[in-house]
This record gives structure tokens, C-alpha cells and sequence, in this order.
């Protein structure tokens, strides 16, 4: 099993804990290390907060606090652990910082993690101009991936188009508030548009195979 290390602010990373755990096909060992002290706005010492050692073959950085972020990030690059910091700028260290957690490109160096969670993959199934199935196989650590495919399943597929996004923002944990200037979206906008690219995707590729 891989290990995983999940550093949390005040519950920050619950629902991606739960996630993988529900749809991580058993494949993870997750050890949370959480921190539900009020902390002033500047840190200019973290060491009260973070471990000098991490035993685990993945970090993944929920914390709120950038300060944290940065020396995590510095910290598991001199321990040589691979860390997921989604929608952070950081500039210490060598984390993978996609804007939100299910734009995570799919890299070796990830483990399974890499595997399971991150820009989703999908297939879709078909019973004539309806949507029988979708099956998952990369998804969004939160889970909202395959919670949305569930609500789909048995719709029409002009509808499935619209909905499979709209569900997916009702699961996201990402938060509605924030706006990323360079997407032009908040981030659950953005989650629900990349889900929907993966479903027009799975459909083209569907497309294709019928016709040859």
C-alpha cells in the first residue's frame, strides 16, 4: 500500500480523505497530521507545527496557511518525498500545484495516487440515446467524479452533457469563493468544465471506434 501523508488545517482536507478512501480501491494507507490552532497571519517559525521527519511515500498539502505550505514543501524536498499542493504558488521546494485537485496531470513519480486521482478519465456506456453507465477510472480525490457519474446514469445524453458538470460542482470541496484570474473561473467552475471535457472526450473516442 502506498502511504500517505495528509497535512490538514481544522478539517481542510477531510473530504479528499474520504474520497480516497471510498474510491482509491484500497490501494492507500493515509496518516493525517492536523493542526487546529488559530495561527497569526506570519509564521516566521513553523517548526512548532511540522514534523522533522514524514514517513510516508506521498505528501498531500491541505494546509490553509502559506507559510506551512512552503516549509512542507521545502521540508519533503530535502527528504525526497514527492508533495501535491493544489491551487497553491509556492516557491520553495518541487510540489506539483495544479490549480485544483482534479486538473493533476498523471505522473510516475506520484504512485498510485497519480493513478487514481487527478484530471479525470472516464468511459462512457450507451443504451441507444441514453447515458446506462460511466465508468470511472481517474477521478478527483474528493470523489465527486464518481458520485456525478452515479447521477447521469440513466439520462439522456443531451442532458448527461449539461449535468455531469453541474453535479460535479454540487460534490466539489473546492472553494466557490475563489476566483483564479488566469482560468477566469472559480475553481468549482473549473472543475465542472474539465469534467465535462472528459465526458465529450470519452464520447469522440466512442465515436471513432464505431467508425472504423
Amino acid at each position: 500500500m502506498q502511504i500517505i501523508a495528509v497535512f490538514q488545517q481544522n478539517g481542510s482536507g477531510e473530504t479528499k480523505i474520504k474520497g480516497i478512501r471510498q474510491f482509491g480501491g484500497g490501494e492507500f494507507d493515509i496518516r493525517t497530521f492536523d493542526i487546529e490552532t488559530d495561527l497569526p497571519p506570519v509564521l516566521d517559525d513553523t517548526s512548532p507545527y511540522l514534523p522533522e521527519v514524514i514517513e510516508a511515500d506521498l505528501v498531500l498539502d491541505y494546509l490553509t496557511h502559506h507559510d506551512l505550505s512552503e516549509d512542507l514543501s521545502r521540508l519533503c524536498d530535502q527528504l525526497g518525498i514527492p508533495i501535491v499542493s493544489s491551487g497553491k504558488k509556492l516557491q520553495c521546494g518541487h510540489a506539483f500545484c495544479p490549480p485544483i485537485c482534479c486538473t493533476l496531470q498523471e505522473s510516475s513519480t506520484l504512485g498510485p495516487y497519480g493513478t487514481w486521482f487527478g484530471t479525470p478519465r472516464i468511459t462512457v456506456e450507451l443504451d441507444e440515446d441514453r447515458v446506462s453507465q460511466i465508468r470511472v477510472h481517474r477521478g478527483a480525490p474528493c470523489g465527486a467524479t464518481w458520485l456525478a457519474a452515479k447521477k447521469v446514469k440513466g439520462l439522456p445524453l443531451d442532458v448527461a452533457l449539461t449535468r455531469f458538470g453541474l453535479e460535479v460542482q454540487f460534490f466539489c470541496s473546492a472553494n466557490p469563493a475563489g476566483w483564479d484570474p488566469l482560468w477566469g473561473k472559480s475553481p468549482v467552475h473549473l472543475a465542472a468544465d474539465i469534467h465535462t471535457a472528459a465526458l465529450k472526450t470519452s464520447l469522440k473516442k466512442k465515436s471513432a471506434l464505431a467508425n472504423t
